[in-house]
């Protein structure tokens, strides 16, 4: 493999992984102009991030079955068309309950990217560059929820929401082109593979069965989801309660961007001295007590701008090490079923982010306290699972350098 091919199917597939990223980041600094276009509340905006995050978790179920029977670019190239065409329905939308499931309909389509993407690294690369190519992979997912809101914010200001629409979709078109003509046909067809729903169902079942699975599966995810509250509050309380406008706010999500990235390559070095266990137990133990000081603030009505912004910077931090650890030891138990537990963890990730971006949507009008509440018991909760669910694994599969860990945004 040449250098030039190499660097070529990088850029490919680190465009097909920033792609889910960008349609869920680039669109929040719109919040309010799309709610005042479509005589809606802010609040119910927020509900067409939940219909993104189910559409892709019901997506990544989907694709992973798909893509094994069909090789990779026939799906990857219906994806992409439904993307772009959802895109383009949501530049011309008039009323919020064709948006939002405008919205679901687009994550279906982004989602035959996400997982292509992974898929392929394992079909294009020799072994021992996957984990390399993954990190670089996840240097793309890391970047783009700080670009994207940024450059939303900008193009949000400069040119309306709309616009944002048309730079997804634009996005999709080039990398429906570039991912047809760039990357090679790697994968033959299994057709041996059924897509008939048992086999599916009872292959996931048996992975659930699996005390770490569920373990760490639901202590990483409903940690996980505090993240996915900030994501869908973040739009309502910097821009409609502190008042910031889309571009200072694009430039905060950024920051707080920085918190999450930035702790999860700390992550990498923290674990030459300590176990993923030890780093689970010490970040959920932070976390707790970061969100239940945070909401102590919040209830007292003692948080300005910057206190908000500070306190979010530390609870994201802690996610930024726990979830790794939590994602490395979910699927370490797995050699053969590596494809399912891994579909099934986003799955279950993406699920409870859309639960608790729904539950946004309900609560936070004019405070932060609903954000916060719902950020310390979803910390609360994840903590408790952890140390009633160690209980039952009794043969702990550790996890080796050697293992490359995908971890999904």
């Amino acid at each position: 493999m040449t250098t030039k091919k190499y660097i070529k199917l990088i850029l490919i597939l680190g465009s097909l992984t920033a792609l889910g990223p960008f349609s869920i980041d680039m669109y929040l600094p719109g919040f309010s102009g799309i709610a005042k276009d479509l005589n809606t509340s802010v609040a119910k905006v927020s509900m067409s991030l939940s219909s993104y995050f189910i559409g892709i978790s019901a997506g990544q179920l989907l694709y992973g079955p798909l893509l094994d029977r069909f090789g990779r670019k026939k799906p990857l190239f219906i994806g992409l068309l439904v993307y772009i065409l959802a895109s383009l329905g949501c530049i011309y939308v008039a009323d919020i309950d064709a948006f939002i499931f405008l919205r679901f309909i687009q994550a279906i389509g982004s989602c035959a990217a996400t997982v292509a993407s992974v898929a392929m690294v394992r079909d294009l690369f020799p072994v021992k560059d996957i984990p390399k190519v993954f990190s670089l992979l996840m240097l793309v997912v890391g970047l783009s929820p700080m670009l994207a809101p940024t450059i939303g914010g900008y193009v949000t200001e400069d040119l309306g929401w709309h616009a944002v629409f048309f730079i997804l979709m634009c996005m999709g078109i080039v990398i429906l082109v570039a991912s047809q003509i760039g990357l090679p046909d790697t994968y033959k067809p299994d057709t041996t593979i059924s897509l008939k729903p048992k086999p599916i169902i009872s292959n996931f079942l048996l992975v659930l069965k699996e005390p770490q699975f569920y373990t760490y599966a639901f202590t990483g995810a409903i940690a996980f989801s505090g993240l996915f509250s900030y994501v869908a509050a973040s739009p309502l309380v910097f821009m409609d309660i502190y008042k910031v406008d889309a571009k200072t706010y694009g430039w905060i999500f950024a920051l707080m961007s920085v918190s999450f990235i930035g702790s999860s390559q700390l992550n990498s070095m923290l674990l030459k001295r300590f176990s993923s266990e030890q780093m689970i137990f010490g970040a959920l133990i932070s976390q707790s007590i970061i969100s239940i000081v945070f909401l102590f603030l919040a209830l007292n009505d003692l948080l300005g701008l910057y206190e908000t912004i500070g306190m979010l910077f530390l609870f994201l931090a802690c996610l930024g090490i726990s979830n790794p650890n939590t994602a490395g030891l979910t699927l370490a138990p797995f050699a053969k079923n590596t494809g399912s537990a891994s579909a099934l963890m986003g799955a279950i990730q993406l699920g409870l982010g859309a639960l608790a971006s729904f539950a946004i949507g309900v609560f936070v009008k004019d405070s932060v306290a609903p954000m916060v509440a719902i950020m310390t018991t979803t910390t609360i909760t994840a903590f408790v699972i952890l140390n009633i669910g160690k209980r039952f694994i009794k043969n702990k599969v550790e996890l080796s350098d050697s293992d490359d860990v995908m971890i999904g945004h």
